[in-house]
């Protein structure tokens, strides 16, 4: 199986069973992920570097506007898309076989964990996985210690309260909080 056969994959949301060739792949991905995220992380570098090596590991040239603070993981990295303007801080770990999309003015506070697998609630069949895509709108802001948890979108100018764990859909223009995350308030142009 190739990156794109995976990619295909995990857009139709396949399951994926223990062992199978996509969990191989995965395991393959993983290994490639690490040995990037940790160039990235084992010492300084510029900012221009760090695009360079989070292009290498999405597979995908980021704009010139995106930004990132390291240390930063990733599970599988090829299936991370970032637009313009986005900032991920320091600690970030995302897991993102399902696949996230970040669109573009986008702020990721420290430590935030965007998930996209959960696995069989099934006992004997634990091992085995089931993936949901994570969309993050334009304009958002994901404040420190979030988790985001598979098959979330979250709506163009939300805002996701410090350690908040985001179950469902967040709307746009929405503050939420909390575990589980709720609706704080909703967003006014003089806010």
């Amino acid at each position: 199986m190739n990156t794109e056969q995976f990619k295909e994959e995990m857009k139709r949301q396949a399951y994926i069973v223990a062992n199978s060739e996509m969990h191989q792949h995965m395991h393959e991905m993983a290994q490639r992920a690490r040995t990037i995220t940790v160039e990235m992380s084992n010492s300084y570098r510029t900012p221009e570097e760090l695009r360079e090596l989070f292009s290498k590991l999405t597979g995908q040239k980021v704009d010139d506007s995106f930004g990132i603070f390291p240390p930063f993981n990733a599970d599988y990295g090829q299936n991370i898309k970032v637009g313009k303007n986005v900032f991920i801080n320091s600690g970030c770990c995302f897991q993102d076989q399902g696949g996230i999309e970040i669109g573009d003015n986008v702020l990721i506070g420290q430590q935030v964990v965007v998930a996209t697998l959960n696995h069989d609630l099934n006992p004997q069949k634990r091992a085995n996985m089931l993936p949901a895509p994570v969309k993050i709108g334009n304009g958002v802001w994901v404040g420190a210690h979030a988790t985001i948890l598979p098959g979330v979108t979250i709506g163009d100018g939300a805002v996701i309260a410090a350690g908040a764990v985001v179950t469902k859909d967040v709307p746009a223009n929405t503050v939420v909080g909390g575990v589980p995350a709720k609706i704080i308030k909703t967003i006014r142009e003089s806010d």
